[in-house]
């Protein structure tokens, strides 16, 4: 899941810059980007974990 988070985030930086935005603001984007797939991943399975129990 870290390998598609990364992925997610270097996308998103990269679309950041894509649109002119400054290397602070494409990073802080990619950051975003990252915590939010994390998070998503721990709330699905988390879920998982509680449904199949």
């Amino acid at each position: 899941m870290t390998v598609v988070a990364l992925l997610a985030a270097a996308g998103a930086g990269k679309l950041a810059r894509m649109d002119n935005a400054s290397y602070p603001t494409a990073l802080n984007r990619a950051a975003t980007t990252f915590a939010a797939v994390i998070t998503l991943a721990a709330v699905v399975t988390g879920t998982l974990a509680t449904l199949l129990t």
